[in-house]
């Protein structure tokens, strides 16, 4: 764990977390008054099987999404009072996010798809794309700045969406099954980046995945099941 960990302010604080989602006369409870404190440089894994509100959870911390009930501190920022433009403009500074199937527009290079976070900063032309470069090189595809998504394998498009996702320099790095599309060595790679970018960088890290390998790669890891959090060190039945 980096010094960062070390921070009074925790990266990501739920106080009694709960989320549920209606569908016509029946009430879905993805996420049950779940607590938990995840304290700044900490590389944190969210395990569980499908269904059990882990992305929901990730939702929810990046603003993407409001809860039905309990608080969100995301840096000392109560996630669920701001505003949706203010909401906005926190998440692209404090916030990035990787998802499993890697979200690039097809029509743009992979320079040109790091640098739309920055469309909303009041950064030049020539400074958005120097960024974009310093990403993309950051995750090893300075070779591939113009390079099309059809050009490039899985593994990465993933890393064009990692640098997509630092390229504001954002404290928290959240992650939904980042290796899930990918094959070993490739899974192998964009893990490795994700621990550079916290042990090196300081990122705080939260990743979901089903993974077991892959949660090795963590400090933390907790489960989820039937969206109630499960006490440290207790695994879910099989």
């Amino acid at each position: 764990m980096s010094e960062a960990a070390n921070t009074a302010v925790p990266a990501v604080e739920l106080l009694s977390l709960t989320k549920e989602f209606r569908r016509d006369d029946f009430v879905v409870t993805a996420l049950n008054e779940v607590n938990l404190k995840i304290p700044q440089g900490e590389f944190f894994c969210l395990m569980g099987p499908s269904g059990s509100g882990k992305s929901t959870m990730l939702h929810l911390i990046a603003g993407i999404d409001l809860p039905t009930g309990g608080e969100i501190q995301v840096l000392g920022s109560d996630v669920t009072r701001l505003s949706d433009k203010d909401k906005a403009a926190w998440r692209s500074e404090n916030v990035g996010y990787v998802f499993q199937t890697f979200n690039l527009l097809p029509v743009l290079t992979a320079m040109e798809n790091v640098e739309l976070p920055l469309l909303l900063t009041s950064l030049s032309k020539k400074e958005r794309l120097e960024r974009a470069q310093i990403a993309l090189e950051a995750v090893g595809l300075g070779d591939r700045l113009d390079h099309y998504p059809r050009q490039l394998s899985g593994g990465q498009e993933q890393r064009v969406a990692i640098a997509r996702a630092i390229v504001t320099d954002p404290a928290i790095l959240l992650a939904d099954e980042p290796t899930g599309d990918l094959d070993a060595a490739s899974a192998k790679q964009i893990l490795e980046i994700l621990t550079e970018l916290n042990q090196v960088h300081g990122k705080t890290v939260v990743m979901v995945t089903h993974d077991p390998a892959a949660a090795k790669y963590a400090h933390v890891t907790r489960y989820l099941e039937k969206g109630d959090m499960l006490q440290p060190g207790v695994m879910p039945e099989v």
